[in-house]
């Protein structure tokens, strides 16, 4: 569904992506994970035309959105809703007034319509009630879950998430990890997810990334990720006191 062919972004004389090639399944939760300036965030940025690589190709169903004119760049991002890193939230706007920001400002749907669809995201995100608050009235979780909202309120094929659980307390990372799993069942979207929280991603991913040094050096399913050799991946493991065996709960998130 998306492919990268050869990216190369370069800033500053340094390649940020080098020769990045890969593809992301339909339906699927593909986390990347890595060190912090590895290009986790660039690669998100690129797949919805926010950056263009320097060289390669970047596709989303057939369509080379890295080579696309505006009009076909516009309709390939109504195809995506977007979890910014921190929320995103805009402080003078109520909880329900954000969700409802993309479709007022994209459509001319009628006002009704617009409530009943953020009715819906909020019951989605479980923060029915919450609607009339603004964002310094709710917590950091729940303002990840009302960013979540408003990234689902166009109800969008693809769902990018850039650090969903950073700066979260274990018990609430968790919960934002269940719901992007949920909403990835429920909805049928494609999920794609960096994050430094490793734990959260083997809770979760289809398939797991490690990107460094531009590129990935693992690309595989969470209980092949934890048993890897690869010297990066086992480093980012032992960082994070995950051992090669024992994860079989973790990795096994269909089943549970």
């Amino acid at each position: 569904m998306i492919r990268f062919e050869h990216v190369t972004k370069c800033w500053d004389g340094r390649n940020v992506l080098n020769d990045l090639s890969f593809e992301i399944k339909r339906g699927e939760i593909f986390t990347i994970v890595g060190p912090s300036g590895t290009g986790k965030s660039v690669t998100l940025k690129h797949m919805v035309r926010l950056l263009t690589p320097t060289s390669g190709s970047i596709w989303v169903d057939g369509m080379e959105v890295s080579a696309a004119g505006a009009d076909d760049v516009r309709q390939v991002r109504e195809r995506f809703g977007y979890l910014f890193q921190g929320g995103a939230l805009l402080g003078w706007l109520t909880v329900a007034e954000n969700i409802a920001l993309p479709l007022r400002e994209r459509t001319k749907m009628p006002q009704a319509e617009i409530e009943g669809r953020v009715a819906e995201a909020l019951r989605m995100v479980g923060l029915e009630g919450d609607g009339e608050k603004y964002p310094n009235e709710i917590s950091g979780g729940m303002q990840k879950r009302a960013g979540l909202a408003r990234a689902i309120i166009n109800r969008p094929e693809i769902v990018l998430y850039d650090e969903p659980t950073s700066g979260l307390d274990p018990v609430t990372a968790r919960t934002i990890d269940h719901l992007i799993q949920r909403l990835n069942d429920e909805l049928g979207v494609t999920s794609v997810v960096v994050t430094h929280d490793l734990q959260g991603a083997l809770l979760i991913a289809d398939r797991i990334a490690m990107l460094t040094g531009g590129r990935f050096v693992e690309v595989s399913a969470p209980a092949d990720f934890v048993a890897t050799e690869q010297p990066d991946v086992r480093g980012f493991l032992d960082a994070q006191f995950i051992p090669k065996t024992g994860l079989h709960e973790m990795s096994a998130r269909r089943n549970t």
